[in-house]
Parts: structure tokens; C-alpha cells; sequence
């Protein structure tokens, strides 16, 4: 009995973005043998968001955790990478695989035919694949809520995609909206660079934890934990809480009610203390609620007051916005528009289709990046040497039929 393959051996395997989970998949790939890895990135170079981030930007994982598949990060960089050291890294580690990236190319929809892949992209192109690797990245596109009157706002309102460093605001009174990763970070950065007031508008309390304790780094937690029963991480993770990190409810910050691992799992990791903490206490930080609406110049919040400041930044996430290009394939996407599967399981209804990054771990993105591509490049690997197999029989067959019928 001859095993169908998911996908064919005659066509290349195409990785949809050149971010650190594309070129890690890429570079799995043809350290395995698939025959022919084509990466499509649709702007003009590598690690293009990592590029656009805010400029005191550092990886919140350590440099040993944080290396992707057959190259380390260099100890120059530091235990904890600088943005700028991130993307000399990306673009190393392109050459040093020799990856074979068509930048420029945006893929716009992807289709089955058969046991094949259509790829519909830029200039016309339609490109057949054996498989599809989607890395188009979890920070894919910028997300301001639909307030009502933002529209007609007369105040400066952004997002934090374009917040590069505390400069332009020097002075000013910035508002800046949603307490994840960047707004923390951002908030800490405008305190310390010179803005006149900054206040940070809070609709859920998040958790925050120390980038390290005693020596120990955050990640290392987040490696151990990551396998055990939620409520017994969610105890765990109070203990340490009451341990680890001041009880900021007098500034407006109380402490969650739900545990760290519940809300991991709806979406939310922790926040890594970068300065947060020190600034709500030295009350260069100031914690409002949550923004619920713009009226005229004013920002109106839910607790009924109003507030005028210079500029709002918006740190209110990004979207996968996969929908464009997967939303028509049966049982791909959920119904908040994620990926049903990653890494190495493709999902039933579209074999030889797989995901890459639309996950945020507790244990560290990057880190879960090179271990999700050497588990795709060993599933596509398979899958390619059981179809050059299952073809060298089907040869084999029709030549032997030939011999006899010429007898």
C-alpha cells in the first residue's frame, strides 16, 4: 500500500514573509534537502517590522534563547538584543544560507488546486507551490479602534507602529492608549526622553514581570511553566507576583484578577517591566482609564473625565489580517481570523499548508520560531522523499508493464 503524500515534490515550497519565522523555516528547509525554498517578502529587505519598531526597542529574551536555526547571535550584541542588532542579524542570517528571498512580491491569495498550491501575487503572478509556509507575522497590521468621534478628532492621534523615539514629543502631553509590551515600553521611553506630562490609559490591568530575578531571566520561567495546568501557573504566577513586583494599585494599576496563564491563553502575555514601574511610582507616569471616546480636541474616558493632551498613541495591537488571503479556504482560520494550526500540523481541509508565528508564547517568540521551523522542515521534508518515492514506484511499474507487453 502506496501513502499518498501531502503535497508533491515538483513544484518549490514557497515562504510567505522573510520575518525571523520565515527565514528560520527557509533555512530548516534546505538544511533538510527540500529541493527548492522560494521566499516571498513583499517589501524591499528582511525583517521589515523589525525595521519600523521604536528605536529603544530590545528583545525581551535572551540572545543565547533568541537565535534562529544554524546561527548563534553574536555575544557582541549583548544578553538582551537591540532592535538594530536584530535586523543586522535577519540580513546575516539570509546570506549565510544563502535564502533565496524575491522581495517586493506581495501574495495576495492562496488557493488549492489538487494536490498543488496557487499563489496569486503581485505584477500577475501565479506561482505553484508543493507546500505553503505562512510567516507573514503576529505585529501584522496596525489596529486603532473605531472610537466613535476619532474620525473628527482635531488632536494628533498615531500608532504606535510609527513611534520611533521620545524626541518629537518633547515637551508635549501624550496620552498614550493600551498597557501591553509597547505602551509600556513607549510610556517609560517619553518619560524619560523629555514629554512634558504622559499619562497611560488602562482598560485591563496587565501582568508585569521583572525581565529578571536575581540573575534569572523572565523567558526561563516562561520555558518551565509553559507545559503545566493553567491553574496551577495561575498560583504560581500570584506567588511570584506578590514577591517580585510592587502592588501599584494606589497609582491606578491593581493587581489582575485573572491568573497569568488564563490570560496568556486569551492572547495577553505578561509585561515585561523595562521602566514602568519606577515611572508610575516617581508619578512620571500617570495610570486613567480606559479611553471611550473623542470629542472636538478632547479624549473622553470611561471614567467620564476629560482629558486635552497634545498627541494620543495608539499601543493597541495589530491584526494577522490573514482573511484576504486564507479567508476563503474551508477550516483554516478561526473565527477571530488566527490560524487553527501551527508549526508542524497542517490543518485537515489543506494539507501541506502551514503557520509560523501567529502564536505569542510565554516561553518567547524567536525562541518558538526555530523550534516550530525544524518541526516543519522535517514534516515537509518527509513529505517530499515519500512523493519522489511513491513516484520512483510508479515508474517502475510502468516500465515493467511496457516490457511485457512488448514480449
Amino acid at each position: 500500500m502506496v501513502t499518498t503524500p501531502q503535497h508533491p515534490s515538483t513544484h518549490p515550497v514557497y515562504v510567505i514573509g522573510a520575518g525571523p519565522g520565515g527565514l528560520a523555516v527557509a533555512a530548516a528547509l534546505r538544511a533538510r534537502g527540500v529541493h527548492r525554498v522560494v521566499v516571498l517578502e513583499k517589501s524591499d529587505a528582511v525583517g521589515a517590522s523589525w525595521r519600523s519598531h521604536y528605536d529603544r526597542l530590545r528583545l525581551h529574551t535572551t540572545r543565547r534563547l533568541s537565535a534562529l536555526p544554524g546561527l548563534g547571535i553574536p555575544r557582541s550584541s549583548g544578553r538582551w538584543v537591540a532592535r538594530a542588532d536584530v535586523v543586522r542579524y535577519l540580513e546575516r542570517y539570509a546570506e549565510e544560507h544563502e535564502l533565496e528571498i524575491v522581495t517586493g512580491v506581495e501574495v495576495f491569495r492562496v488557493e488549492r488546486a489538487g494536490a498543488e498550491w496557487i499563489l496569486h501575487a503581485t505584477g500577475g503572478r501565479r506561482l505553484v507551490a508543493g507546500a505553503v509556509v505562512v510567516a507573514t507575522g503576529y505585529n501584522h497590521t496596525p489596529h486603532v479602534p473605531d472610537w466613535p468621534g476619532r474620525d473628527a478628532y482635531a488632536g494628533e492621534l498615531s500608532h504606535a507602529r510609527t513611534y520611533r523615539n521620545p524626541q518629537p514629543y518633547a515637551g508635549k502631553d501624550v496620552l498614550v492608549v493600551g498597557v501591553g509590551n509597547t505602551g509600556a515600553e513607549i510610556a517609560a521611553d517619553l518619560a524619560e526622553g523629555g514629554a512634558k506630562r504622559v499619562r497611560l490609559a488602562v482598560r485591563t490591568a496587565p501582568h508585569i514581570v521583572r525581565r529578571t530575578t536575581a540573575g534569572w531571566p523572565a523567558q526561563r520561567t516562561g520555558i518551565l511553566i509553559r507545559r503545566l495546568p493553567v491553574p496551577l501557573v495561575d498560583r504560581l504566577g500570584r506567588v511570584l507576583a506578590r514577591v517580585a513586583t510592587p502592588d501599584l494599585t494606589a497609582y491606578g494599576l491593581p493587581r489582575p484578577d485573572t491568573g497569568v496563564a488564563t490570560r496568556q491563553r486569551e492572547g495577553a502575555v505578561p509585561v515585561q517591566d523595562v521602566g514602568l514601574i519606577d515611572a508610575i511610582r516617581a508619578g512620571k507616569v500617570e495610570v486613567v482609564a480606559a479611553v471611550e471616546s473623542f470629542e472636538g480636541d478632547e479624549v473622553v474616558l470611561a471614567d467620564g473625565s476629560r482629558i486635552t493632551p497634545d498627541a494620543v498613541i495608539a499601543a493597541t495591537g495589530y491584526r494577522r489580517a490573514l482573511e484576504p488571503l486564507l479567508g476563503h479556504l474551508e477550516g483554516v482560520l478561526d473565527e477571530r481570523g488566527r490560524p487553527v494550526t501551527h508549526g508542524p500540523r497542517s490543518p485537515r481541509e489543506a494539507p501541506g499548508l502551514y503557520f509560523t508565528g501567529f502564536t505569542n508564547p510565554i516561553s518567547g517568540m524567536l525562541r518558538e520560531l526555530a523550534v516550530d521551523a525544524e518541526k516543519i522542515a522535517r514534516r515537509v521534508a518527509r513529505a517530499e522523499r515519500a512523493a519522489a518515492k511513491s513516484g520512483a514506484k510508479s515508474g517502475a511499474a510502468s516500465g515493467s508493464g511496457a516490457k511485457s507487453s512488448t514480449r
